[in-house]
């Protein structure tokens, strides 16, 4: 049993491809990536079921209205958000001036508990929230198709 398990341990090392070579640049512009990258993401944002949660966050968007500051303030911003299948690629342009960067939309978005407890409109970003403009929570599911594309001119 012991040369079973030694032989085994060897395998990986009789299978062990050859060491990578450097390519040079006409090399390396034949290399073709197939699929590019996929990814999913799980965020949460401000979960108030962890120890030490903040109880009062504040996302701010400020604009100047006549040298004025305003800012649009929402309040406690808190869910969850499960992406699924976020596509990264280069691909050659249909044109044949070159590449663009193809992001491939989610296919599947799910929203738990996301969104806010209140909008206001404030001069101090800082000030306690007096106006509420309404709240927002979104639950359910989310599909998509299609891709964003990007390329230089």
């Amino acid at each position: 049993m012991t040369r079973f398990a030694a032989l085994l341990l060897l395998v990986p090392a009789l299978l062990q491809a050859a060491p990578p070579q450097p390519l040079d640049d006409s090399e390396l512009s034949g290399v073709n990536a197939r699929d590019g990258i996929s990814f999913a993401a799980h965020v949460v944002v401000n979960d108030p079921t962890l120890v030490g949660a903040v109880t009062d966050s504040r996302l701010l968007l400020g604009f100047h209205d006549g040298g004025q500051p305003r800012y649009i303030v929402l309040r406690n911003v808190r869910g969850t958000v499960d992406m699924f299948a976020i596509g990264l690629n280069v691909q050659a342009r249909p044109d044949g001036n070159g590449d663009y960067i193809a992001i491939t939309l989610p296919s599947q978005m799910r929203y738990t508990n996301f969104g806010f407890e209140s909008m206001s409109v404030q001069n101090d970003p800082n000030a306690a929230v007096t106006g509420n403009l309404g709240s927002v929570n979104i639950n359910g599911n989310l599909q998509m198709q299609g891709e964003f594309r990007m390329w230089a001119h």
